[in-house]
């Protein structure tokens, strides 16, 4: 029998950002997005996400804040690996923008309509260049829960983390604009991966994730 393995994805998207992946002899799980609940933080979260992981000591892996969820995830139950693609092990890895909008309660003052909208700077913020790529994410992100989106958003710009799990796998792209690369290098850093690359670095990527997974 194939070892399972746990897949968180990104704000708000599903398993369709992981369609392009080979996953070779493990059988993925997708862990779906809950609704929040009033006044919810991140740990708790992550507590009540916990209920789908069905295996003891399991493999996860996080794309984008669905990493940052996977390291709360491993503060709270033992894992055998944590992987992160596109995302960020620490809050040294918030960029300083983020850090700014939040000290500054910058990201109340944006209309939540706006996460639902594409345009040339989001596409370029993303990384996504092919009309393929592109009509993915508008179809995610018109599909994405706008007061989660928001709950998010204020949880990745005043996430306070660093605790490192001992084993933690990093997958980075060196041309992501949305969390650029910065302090520590990756366990596999992918030349000209965007944030999503995942869909235009599949390939790339699925070899790093066989090498960590064997």
């Amino acid at each position: 029998m194939s070892k399972k393995i746990f897949l968180i994805s990104g704000l708000g998207a599903d398993e369709r950002m992981f369609h392009r992946l080979n996953f070779y002899n493990c059988t993925p799980v997708f862990i779906k997005w809950l609704p929040t609940k009033k006044n919810e933080n991140i740990a708790d979260y992550a507590s009540r996400l916990l209920t789908q992981i069905t295996e003891e000591n399991p493999v996860i892996i996080g794309l984008s804040f669905g990493g940052i969820i996977a390291v709360e995830i491993a503060k709270q139950i033992k894992t055998e690996k944590i992987i992160l693609i596109s995302s960020a092990k620490d809050k040294s890895e918030i960029p300083f923008l983020y850090k700014f909008a939040a000290y500054f309660k910058l990201n109340k003052l944006i209309p939540k309509q706006l996460f639902k909208q594409t345009n040339f700077f989001v596409y370029w913020l993303f990384g996504v260049k092919n009309e393929e790529d592109k009509n993915l994410l508008k179809e995610v992100l018109k599909d994405t829960d706008l007061d989660f989106a928001v709950w998010a958003i204020e949880q990745i710009i005043n996430w306070k983390n660093d605790y490192l799990p001992q084993n933690l796998h990093r997958i980075h792209g060196s041309n992501d604009h949305l969390l650029p690369l910065k302090v520590l290098p990756p366990d596999f850093e992918i030349e000209n991966g965007s944030h999503l690359m995942v869909l235009n670095n599949a390939e790339e990527v699925s070899t790093a994730l066989q090498e960590i997974l064997n």
